[in-house]
């Protein structure tokens, strides 16, 4: 009788943690009827169980996120697939999303909670279908940052953070306030004002040395968004004042590969007589876009602008200057080798 007076006691601890307001240890103890004492291990014991039970010091008080715990769901036999395919996906451990862990979890729960004719069924469709993300950074001892950092959002808290910039070329130290997490280019990131920087920039995780949170607020300016703060980015690095339109070329080999996938919101599509593609974007900065058309080697052409084209020209001289010494070095040697198998046969 005591274990489920206990649980009722936690359910009601938890559903009035997520009410929104901050409340203190007396108003919980009075709320569920204890003592003080036995609020301090209730708290205790839902944070070892992975709750996020928050602590806010300036209001002296305990606050726990709406989307933390949820009630029963009536979900359709399509709608728990989807989930179950996704959370086993992207909760796996070497390849799936990192810090994601706990998805697999709940796909377990979701499979448990079946009635026992429907988990067979649902357990074999979801072992046919499988979702698989590109390789990505292992992050390894970055997960400490990534939880820090969801709460620091979520409290408008700033981070006191000491980061390997590859941009500066140095370590450095900065108060950050983040904005956003979000995954993209095979890893995490954060976005933020640094005070360094003295404007929003994009941190990558794997690169936080070192990171403190303290008592400052800030607020997130009410016109902020991802979509604004990259705008026409061919991917993440945006350079503003930069807009240029681009045309590429792709012969029949790839032409139809690459139309087949959307790499960019403005993208068009244009198919000529000779089964060649011309493929027109409109991006902020070039340089991104420039690494990816080098991928596709001598099957795409920059018709636009001639500043791409010239981008594009230096990068294959600097290969071309890489490679041809050794490849100079490889020939001479042969001669070298052949000249001396002939003067054997001659003796």
């Amino acid at each position: 009788m005591a274990s489920i007076n206990k649980i009722r006691r936690l359910l009601k601890l938890i559903e009035r943690l997520q009410t929104g307001g901050v409340c203190n240890s007396k108003d919980l103890a009075e709320f569920c009827g204890v003592s003080r004492r036995t609020i301090f291990r209730d708290l205790r014991m839902l944070q070892d169980s992975g709750l996020p039970v928050l602590y806010d010091e300036e209001r002296q008080g305990y606050w726990m996120t709406t989307a933390s715990f949820l009630p029963p769901t009536d979900l359709t036999l399509a709608e728990t697939l989807a989930l179950i395919i996704l959370s086993r996906s992207l909760g796996r451990e070497e390849t799936g999303l990192p810090f994601f862990q706990a998805a697999r979890d709940a796909s377990l729960k979701l499979v448990s909670n079946l009635p026992g004719n429907l988990q067979h069924e649902i357990g074999d469709l979801a072992e046919v279908v499988d979702v698989r993300l590109p390789r990505h950074h292992p992050l390894s001892d970055a997960q400490p940052y990534h939880e820090q950092l969801m709460q620091a959002i979520a409290r408008r808290r700033s981070v006191r953070i000491e980061y390997n910039s590859l941009f500066d070329q140095k370590e450095l130290r900065t108060l950050f306030s983040p904005y956003r997490l979000f995954f993209a280019r095979r890893s995490w990131y954060v976005i933020g004002r640094s005070s360094v920087h003295r404007a929003v920039r994009t941190l990558h995780l794997g690169r936080i040395l070192s990171a403190e949170t303290i008592d400052d607020t800030f607020e997130i300016p009410p016109r902020f968004s991802l979509a604004r703060y990259l705008g026409n980015a061919w991917h993440m690095i945006r350079e503003r004042g930069k807009r240029t339109d681009v045309t590429i070329r792709f012969q029949p080999r790839v032409a139809t590969n690459v139309a087949e996938v959307t790499w960019h919101k403005t993208q068009q599509i244009t198919w000529n007589d000779d089964s060649t593609m011309d493929f027109h974007v409109t991006v902020d900065g070039l340089k991104e876009i420039s690494w990816w058309i080098l991928g596709y080697g001598d099957q795409a052409e920059v018709l636009e602008p001639p500043e791409l084209r010239d981008m594009i020209v230096a990068h294959v001289q600097g290969m071309l200057d890489r490679y041809q010494p050794q490849r100079k070095k490889r020939a001479k040697s042969r001669k070298k080798k052949s000249a001396k198998r002939k003067k054997a046969k001659t003796k």
